[in-house]
């Protein structure tokens, strides 16, 4: 009874903090996550320079670069079914480093690979390594970082991802198919380091009932002066009103009552998809060559309209929040 009069006062509380300091750690913390979103972009954007090169030094068909170039995807479905389980089960830290592993073995074995098998194999390390960042990285994020900031911080996946893709675009006129490998796999290296300096999610700490160290990690978040006790209470709460739901499984999205919102979720995915955009995304330096414009002038300039289109359209979102 205490303890339902601690949270309910907490959660008052909570009303009247509508800020938490930004501390280096929390600063820190995001950079050591989102440096694999960086990876993800790598992945994607990997074989839109590289077509020409990997087909003539490995002697392929197009056919088998372009299974090459899909298996990131099979990858990535493989990682993204694990991923919510995995970070459940074992944190978010550790799953991290399992996807950091995957990709690394993954970039290593495309940049030493001498025929079809290896290539294949490395891409598709990498995509489940991707597959694992994509679900893990967004939700360490939102749930390290305070309310009035979630939307900033947040961003920083966003732009990590399109920065990955924007380096590959741009030193792929540069640069060997190999050392873009090698290029890939950076910042998997200063992630698995990083890991060991920031602290497990808090939230996830609540979840298995480490409810000290969640407000230690939290006070270390928020900094030293900050009352942590009405977020903490919200955490445990929320924590609490999801275990209710647990039964709630994947059949449920079927339920009548949800067909409006389904159908529209999936119908923006598709979209999104028909746009051609992951076809510009592995193919770009093919495609420029095929309409008559000059590829590696087509990259450069391709890479610098996707990071200044996600900067605009990143601002306005976050300014819209605010």
């Amino acid at each position: 009874m205490e303890g339902e009069n601690n949270m309910e006062k907490g959660l008052l509380l909570a009303k009247k903090e509508d800020s938490a300091n930004t501390t280096p750690l929390l600063i820190f913390s995001t950079f050591i996550i989102v440096s694999a979103s960086f990876t993800f972009g790598a992945a994607i954007g990997y074989t839109a320079d590289t077509m020409s090169s990997i087909m003539s030094d490995l002697d392929l068909s197009l056919a088998q670069f372009s299974l090459f170039g899909s298996l990131s995807t099979f990858g990535g479905m493989i990682g993204a079914i694990f991923s919510a389980k995995a970070a459940s089960a074992f944190g978010h830290k550790m799953t991290l480093w399992v996807a950091d592993l995957f990709c690394i073995t993954g970039w290593l074995a495309i940049s030493l690979a001498k025929d079809i098998i290896w290539l294949d194999m490395g891409r598709f390390l990498v995509g489940i390594g991707v597959g694992l960042i994509s679900y893990v990285v967004p939700v360490y994020i939102a749930e390290i970082t305070p309310k009035h900031v979630r939307g900033a911080f947040t961003f920083s996946n966003q732009l990590l991802q399109n920065c990955g893709v924007a380096v590959v675009y741009y030193f792929g006129n540069f640069l060997s198919w190999r050392t873009l490998a090698i290029i890939g796999s950076i910042p998997c290296w200063i992630q698995v380091i990083g890991l060991f300096f920031i602290p497990e999610s808090p939230r996830w700490l609540a979840k298995k009932g480490r409810d000290k160290e969640c407000e230690e990690v939290l006070q270390k978040l928020r900094g030293r002066k900050y009352d942590i006790v009405p977020e903490a209470c919200e955490i445990k709460i929320s924590v609490e009103a999801s275990k209710k739901n647990s039964n709630i499984n994947i059949r449920s999205l079927f339920e009548k009552r949800y067909a409006h919102q389904l159908t529209i979720g999936i119908g923006l995915m598709l979209l999104q998809q028909l746009c051609g955009t992951a076809g510009i995304s592995s193919y770009g330096s093919t495609l420029f060559k095929l309409a008559g414009f000059p590829a590696r002038i087509g990259m450069m300039v391709l890479s610098l309209i996707v990071v200044r289109k996600n900067l605009l359209d990143r601002y306005f979102s976050v300014l819209n929040a605010l």
